[in-house]
């Protein structure tokens, strides 16, 4: 089974097809969100990483998610509200998705089984972090906050390394 995102087709938060393939030589911080968690204020954090890596290539990509205790029940229009008057968020927000069950987006079917611990997502904020060629690398529970120097650390060592 692979173990890179390229060949995923998701859609943004407007409505448009995107292939993750067109983020080949960024690195990609991916992270199922919601507004209405305990785990919201990561916002945050993860608008900090945006700003501060984002021209070394880091692409903070958020998908809307309301597999968690219906904590994301607004439709994409009030989630922008939401995350632009709450957190200014400025990195990139797609459209809902399910990270677990039946309905399992095919990203985050890929996602839970590419690095360890495999299985499926277990809350809000979860994150995974994808190399410039597209391979997953990392994955983080939703208590590693965006501040966390783990965290940091796989981002900087995947910015930094050199792709083929």
């Amino acid at each position: 089974m692979s173990t890179t995102v390229a060949d995923i087709t998701v859609k943004t938060i407007t409505g448009e097809e995107k292939k993750l393939s067109e983020y080949t030589g960024n690195v990609l911080l991916i992270v199922n969100v919601a507004s209405y968690c305990g785990y919201t204020g990561q916002y945050s954090g993860l608008e900090k990483l945006h700003q501060k890596y984002q021209s070394q290539g880091l692409r903070v990509l958020g998908f809307p998610c309301n597999d968690f205790g219906a904590q994301e029940p607004g439709t994409n229009e009030e989630i922008v509200n939401f995350c632009t008057r709450n957190y200014g968020v400025s990195f990139e927000l797609f459209d809902k998705v399910h990270a677990k069950g039946d309905q399992q987006h095919p990203l985050y079917a890929r996602l839970t089984n590419s690095v360890e611990p495999k299985g499926d997502v277990s809350w809000n904020f979860e994150k995974f972090v994808v190399a410039k060629n597209g391979e997953v690398v990392a994955r983080f529970k939703s208590g590693t906050t965006p501040e966390s120097q783990d965290l940091i650390q796989v981002i900087e060592r995947e910015l930094q390394a050199v792709t083929a």
